[in-house]
């Protein structure tokens, strides 16, 4: 629950953030977070389920299901992401320098290093490998928030407008990795 929560304040903050300092790799970062608060919502559901005592075909089907869609959505926002990344790059658009993207970049990895150190604990102790795929997610979501840091901290210590969007194209290839492991956990 709280990784969901944690997802979703980060989705609001660093899309706003990113669109007011047209930073696409803040903006990439928020509809990440977007992704990855549904498919902590499909854990929940899960964990809930079988918490339940729910029929174990049925659990295990619509996670399939669920896996997918989330590989495809990861698949979009890869492609999206390499798309304004390209765009900007070839357009020079520079980003304005965003202490709020540093600032949750810092925070988020903190948190993401912290959920998936207890992620993987708990689901050792559960035996859930629903869960520890879910704490794999978080850690790819910690190197997701070294990206932006180096793209927004780049930009606002050294000037370097391009790091910005160099840093989404990193975050676009890591996010297709994401959606390998979404779709081979399907």
């Amino acid at each position: 629950g709280f990784t969901v929560a944690w997802n979703v304040i980060e989705a609001v903050v660093a899309i706003v953030a990113g669109q007011a300092a047209g930073s696409v790799a803040l903006v990439s970062f928020g509809l990440d977070r977007v992704i990855e608060a549904s498919s902590g919502s499909v854990l929940l559901w899960r964990l809930s389920a079988e918490a339940r005592a729910s029929g174990p075909l049925d659990v295990d089907a619509l996670e399939r299901r669920a896996h997918r869609l989330v590989g495809f959505s990861l698949v979009a926002l890869a492609l999206y992401v390499a798309f304004e990344a390209v765009t900007s790059l070839l357009a020079r658009e520079a980003p304005a320098p965003s202490r709020v993207g540093i600032a949750l970049a810092l925070a988020s990895l903190v948190v993401m290093w912290w959920l998936a150190r207890a992620k993987r604990s708990l689901a050792a102790v559960l035996g859930s490998r629903a869960l520890e795929a879910d704490a794999f997610q978080t850690t790819a979501c910690f190197w997701l928030s070294l990206f932006l840091l180096a793209g927004t901290g780049l930009n606002e210590v050294l000037g370097w407008w391009w790091a910005d969007p160099v840093a989404a194209l990193g975050m676009s290839v890591f996010i297709l990795q994401e959606a390998r492991e979404a779709w081979e956990d399907a």
